[in-house]
């Protein structure tokens, strides 16, 4: 379709990239694309039941909609402990088991099975690979979905993941552009700010996205952190005209898609707001603007959009050029409706792709230190310590857990104990755990960011000074845990709690495997030996 046949509120609708709640289409999101002419769907795990249901979804979506234009249908399915699906599909590992493997054609083979499967379902953008430079270990938000701390490695990978990506038909964004891995704060709830200079920034956060626009990647994410070097007005970068145009388009020559984080996020939606983010952001140079949540906020910003283009804050040229862009994506991907039922179980899951997808978990298991403990004695009864995953957020998802590290370690070991702790475990918890250690000199527990949870802190410092206790500590998601135990003889780090993680833990644990992960992150363990 040319441009010249849309008119203009069918051109901002196609900027405007909405979510809703529900496994099959509601009133408001068929309100969104009927009236307001919506060019962009995101899935959340709200929208999931299973395979067979979400590749129905995106067909009722795409047959509802009734332009010549195909929706796109996004999803922030990232790998390991970012996924929306996780059921049915080939669970991919996360960025930073990846960067452990050091093998960029690792990142490149989960790229491209994901990306078929993703296509398969009627998907045909994901927000994925995230390319920040993990180089602060409080980072609250990125940690183990970047590759790691090396700007070299990360544009490595990401670059192979990309290729994957595109490869199966699937536009990749690469994120969160200029970059929000050295920030200690989580725009979800606030707006960070990166303070380093632009020599700095060139040096390290930019890396990635330099090779990722000659890779050519099909879409960017901005990031609603603050730049001073390249905005001296506290504006993040999403809002910045010279981030997203000075920087973006015209220093590095970029020329696909621009699209926001989710405008709802704290960062933006407690700042100017959702109406004025969308103008400013579009004036900044973005073409896609996410609003994922709330109906009334959605046509706030399509609104908000269409009185700007009528009093003359925004030109319809510049309108014109984000929707060029558009829908030379759109013919690019040839955007796909998903493969038939009976087509599903043959393409997703296969025996194949989980068998690649298990040999890179194995390669990214990773020992930091072990002074004689390993590997763990099957005869011997063993203690295992689980953190359980009760609370979500608007990045992680709570999902079932059936495989634990318990689980995988009885296939070895017939007497196994594991005790279900929270990640911010009750006086109760504690007790129970203390309680059951007298009985074990062999006890495996895993951590999961302990930096939020003292109560972590305090039961592996009390479960250490156990002179008799055999103890190994596994880092079940940011290996910066490890840094708060410098006194354990035996460290491991995982870099994320799913199923075939624990699988391939439990095979190191045990001696049945190698460990070959390298890690990605420094660690300051107070003389402790790192990998």
């Amino acid at each position: 379709m040319n441009i010249d046949q849309l008119s203009l509120r069918e051109k901002i609708g196609q900027m405007i990239m909405c979510g809703f709640d529900g496994a099959v289409p509601t009133a408001g999101i068929e309100q969104l694309i009927q009236e307001y002419h919506l060019g962009g769907i995101i899935y959340f795990r709200r929208n999931v039941k299973d395979i067979q249901q979400v590749k129905e979804l995106s067909q009722a979506l795409q047959s509802l909609n009734k332009s010549e234009l195909p929706l796109l249908i996004s999803i922030d399915q990232e790998g390991g402990m970012v996924a929306r699906i996780d059921e049915g599909i080939t669970l991919v590992p996360g960025n930073m088991a990846l960067g452990a493997t050091g093998d960029a054609n690792a990142a490149y083979q989960t790229a491209l099975i994901s990306g078929e499967e993703l296509r398969h379902l009627g998907i045909n953008m994901n927000f994925a690979p995230c390319i920040d430079v993990n180089n602060n270990s409080l980072n609250p938000v990125i940690g183990v979905r970047s590759y790691g701390e090396s700007a070299e490695l990360v544009a490595a990978m990401g670059s192979a993941a990309i290729r994957g990506f595109q490869q199966a038909g699937v536009a990749a964004t690469a994120k969160h552009f200029p970059g929000h891995g050295d920030t200690d704060t989580d725009s979800h709830l606030n707006l960070p700010s990166v303070p380093h200079n632009k020599a700095r920034l060139n040096a390290i956060e930019l890396v990635p996205f330099k090779a990722a626009i000659a890779e050519g990647v099909d879409v960017i994410m901005s990031a609603h952190v603050v730049f001073p070097a390249y905005e001296p007005e506290s504006i993040p970068a999403t809002l910045s005209n010279r981030i997203l145009t000075g920087l973006l388009r015209e220093e590095l020559q970029y020329k696909g898609i621009i699209v926001t984080d989710c405008l709802e996020m704290n960062a933006i939606s407690h700042g100017v707001g959702i109406a004025a983010g969308a103008i400013q952001a579009v004036l900044a140079g973005t073409d896609i603007v996410l609003v994922s949540h709330l109906l009334e906020r959605q046509i706030a910003a399509f609104e908000a959009l269409a009185g700007a283009v009528e009093t003359g804050v925004i030109s319809e040229e510049r309108i014109n050029q984000s929707v060029i862009r558009i829908l030379a994506l759109k013919q690019k991907r040839q955007m796909a409706i998903g493969a038939e039922r009976e087509q599903l179980n043959s393409l997703i899951g296969t025996a194949k792709s989980w068998g690649i997808v298990e040999a890179i978990s194995e390669k990214s298991i990773t020992l930091v230190k072990d002074e004689g403990q390993l590997p763990l004695d099957s005869t011997k009864a063993t203690l295992v310590i689980w953190p359980e995953v009760r609370i979500g957020t608007e990045v992680d998802e709570v999902i079932p857990q059936e495989i634990t590290l318990g689980k995988a370690l009885s296939a070895y070991i017939p007497q196994v104990q594991e005790i279900t702790i929270g990640i911010t475990p009750t006086a109760d918890e504690l007790a129970q755990v203390l309680a059951a250690a007298e009985a074990y000199d062999t006890i495996v527990i895993g951590t999961y960011n302990v930096d939020v949870s003292a109560g972590q802190i305090q039961l592996i410092d009390q479960l250490s000074g156990m002179k008799a206790i055999k103890l190994i500590v596994a880092a079940l998601r940011n290996p910066y845990d490890l840094q708060k135990f410098p006194q354990i003889c035996t460290y491991l780090a995982c870099y994320e709690n799913r199923p075939m993680a624990m699988k391939s833990l439990a095979k190191v644990l045990m001696g049945i495997i190698q460990p070959q992960g390298k890690l990605p992150v420094s660690l300051n363990l107070e003389g402790g030996k790192q990998s």
